[in-house]
């Protein structure tokens, strides 16, 4: 790292990010998942440092930016995708950047797809893993559907929320939950959330399992509290609007590579998206769940390469 900062994106927030590799290299902007996980540690590994100028960031209330939304506190008003998205704009002209590629997974590719539908210009390239769009039928599949596959972990996660509340959406619930004034309430409903994002990855035994429920205290309450703030509001994105908008893509390359076995995203998400963007490569990793593999490991870095 040779720069690193918070940027003052208003409404108080600070937003921190740092820059990697080639002061004078290629621009990429490294998107975190989540939404709220925090930047990766080592996401940047994957680009050639004498190659590419690497630029991490944290979004609002996770990470090292401030205010965390762990602190019950935080004005969540102030964060949406909506304020992402001016987020990252003011990071690249705070940092002069003209164009660049972006790079990232999960959530990370609902908000690059919303990012580069509005900023086509901006964009070099994209390299999408583990695709989502954050529509209703996807929330409704991770926290609703999979009980099909998962009914034990399931009926767990929905005794985690008070009985009244258990026949309806369970995003919500959790949401309440979050915003209780009790931190006993919160932490609780932190750890049930987070065994249900483990029971889903369970099976990745080539990727990260149990991941989720690792975090360290603060960071488990800042990442339910933002995931059941977004998807309770389906991320302020109407339905299917990435897929109607991907004609701004035209003009832009990208390679969307998804596993097989991703439970929590479905193949069908990328799939769906690579049949209205002609310039996006979907490359389809048999043995990969949402966490990843070797193999799919080897696509990222084979994906990153070509826009080298």
């Amino acid at each position: 790292m040779y720069d690193h900062g918070l940027l003052d994106v208003g409404e108080g927030n600070l937003i921190y990010w740092e820059v990697r590799g080639n002061p004078n290299g290629r621009p990429a902007l490294v998107v975190h998942g989540g939404p709220g996980s925090g930047k990766s540690h080592g996401a940047h590994k994957g680009f050639d440092p004498d190659v590419f100028k690497v630029v991490l960031f944290d979004q609002r209330g996770c990470g090292d930016s401030t205010p965390s939304a762990a602190d019950p506190t935080t004005d969540m008003a102030h964060n949406t995708t909506e304020h992402l998205l001016a987020d990252m704009e003011a990071l690249r002209q705070h940092l002069g950047v003209q164009r660049w590629l972006l790079y990232g997974g999960s959530w990370a590719s609902t908000l690059i797809l919303a990012y580069a539908e509005r900023h086509p210009e901006r964009v070099l390239g994209i390299v999408l893993v583990g695709v989502t769009m954050s529509r209703p039928q996807e929330i409704d599949w991770l926290y609703h559907g999979l009980r099909l596959l998962l009914p034990i972990e399931w009926e767990r996660f929905r005794a985690g929320v008070p009985a009244p509340d258990r026949d309806g959406s369970l995003v919500k619930a959790y949401r309440r939950l979050m915003g209780s004034p009790d931190p006993a309430v919160r932490e609780q409903a932190a750890r049930d959330w987070c065994a249900w994002e483990d029971a889903v990855i369970a099976h990745e035994h080539l990727g990260n399992p149990g991941q989720y429920s690792a975090k360290p205290d603060a960071a488990k309450l800042a990442f339910v509290r933002i995931c059941t703030h977004y998807f309770a509001h389906t991320a302020w994105l109407q339905d299917r609007q990435l897929l109607r908008d991907a004609q701004r893509l035209a003009s832009v390359p990208g390679v969307l590579i998804h596993g097989r076995l991703d439970l929590s995203g479905p193949l069908l998400t990328a799939w769906e998206l690579a049949q209205v963007w002609p310039a996006a490569e979907l490359m389809i990793i048999e043995d990969s769940g949402h966490t990843g593999s070797p193999a799919m490991q080897t696509a990222v870095l084979d994906a990153i390469a070509k826009f080298a």
